[in-house]
């Protein structure tokens, strides 16, 4: 028998390494499980990554298998193939007529030159694989412009659908590209596939509202009233400069030098030019389709009443007329008879040159 006497410093002892012992293994398990989770969400973006790239290259590969698919078909009648390819470079031709004057269409869908010294099959695989880049870089385009432009009238507060219709004026946008209710009518118009006529009729379809969205931004004050605007006050409640005490300021002020341009912010006729209570001198400019911008405090107006004004012209200059205690432009917008916040108009304004 012998015996063993656990003394206070060994009793100490043995519970320091115990605690340490079970404080590792607490630390260590933490450790494992968090990184558990962190590679498990770190996997979930990369699966869905990867899914995304697989679908993508699937369809690709899907598309370039039915041209090969109906090359091999073909091989001994390449006048038959020839003429499925002139039919195909008849539609993309219209579809190119819509998208001509875009800004940057014509360097995105620029078909590229056949290679040469290639067997007639080769040529022909190059041109049909060449159709088929055009019509995804049509989609491409004509949507990423049409979708940011409805953005831009989104902010402005205003519903695109009510701007995008069937085109600018005096233009033909497609012919049947357009007024094909359904692919496989347009298909039947234009003796191609059905799948083909779809994405060029989709492609088009963006084309037509993204043009009649860049046309209507041009007529609405979306353009800044200085050139290079220093905004001071906003619109909404304030502290009145005067009294010091809450009141609401309906337009958007701008400071700047004595005798800084003011420049109309769309197309319109000048409705007024003179002194209005609390504005001094003031331009109003009636827009059209229930738009007007007011600009007031100036010190010199530079249009008279009548007067039909573009896009961008002087109107006036900067001044501190009126109820005023600096030099600065107050610039208002009005829709229908009712103010409006000026920020969201040049905010939209901003997304639209983003396109141009």
């Amino acid at each position: 028998m012998r015996t063993f006497t656990l003394t206070t410093p060994r009793q100490v002892g043995f519970a320091g390494v115990t605690a340490a012992v079970l404080g590792w293994t607490l630390i260590s398990t933490a450790a494992v499980t968090l990184n558990a989770f962190a590679m498990s969400a770190g996997d979930q973006a990369a699966t869905k990554t990867k899914a995304y790239y697989e679908r993508l290259i699937a369809d690709r590969q899907a598309r370039l298998n039915s041209a090969v698919a109906e090359l091999t078909e073909t091989s001994g009648s390449l006048d038959g193939l020839a003429s499925s390819i002139e039919k195909r470079h008849a539609a993309l031709a219209m579809l190119l007529t819509t998208a001509g004057g875009a800004p940057g269409a014509m360097a995105a869908l620029k078909p590229q030159a056949p290679p040469q010294g290639g067997s007639a099959v080769d040529q022909i695989r190059s041109v049909r694989m060449d159709q088929e880049r055009l019509v995804a870089a049509a989609e491409t385009f004509a949507k990423t412009r049409a979708d940011r432009l409805r953005l831009a009238f989104r902010l402005a507060g205003l519903d695109p659908a009510a701007y995008s219709g069937r085109g600018v004026a005096g233009e033909g946008l497609g012919g049947p590209l357009i007024e094909a209710k359904d692919p496989s009518a347009l298909a039947a118009i234009l003796d191609v596939d059905e799948d083909f006529a779809g994405r060029i009729q989709s492609a088009a379809q963006d084309l037509n509202a993204m043009r009649s969205l860049a046309s209507a931004a041009q007529t609405l004050p979306f353009q800044k009233p200085v050139a290079q605007p220093v905004k001071s006050s906003g619109y909404g409640v304030r502290f009145d400069p005067f009294t010091g005490r809450p009141a609401f300021h309906a337009g958007q002020d701008f400071s700047g030098g004595y005798m800084t341009p003011i420049y109309s912010t769309a197309p319109g006729v000048v409705s007024f030019t003179g002194v209005r209570s609390g504005y001094g001198n003031t331009v109003e400019i009636d827009h059209g389709k229930g738009f007007k911008t007011r600009y007031a405090h100036l010190q010199g107006i530079s249009v008279a009443p009548g007067q039909r004004v573009g896009l961008g012209q002087r109107v006036g200059a900067m001044g501190s007329t009126g109820r005023s205690t600096g030099v600065h432009l107050h610039y208002e917008v009005w829709q229908n008879g009712r103010v409006q916040d000026p920020t969201r108009f040049l905010r939209a304004g901003d997304y639209v040159q983003q396109v141009s």
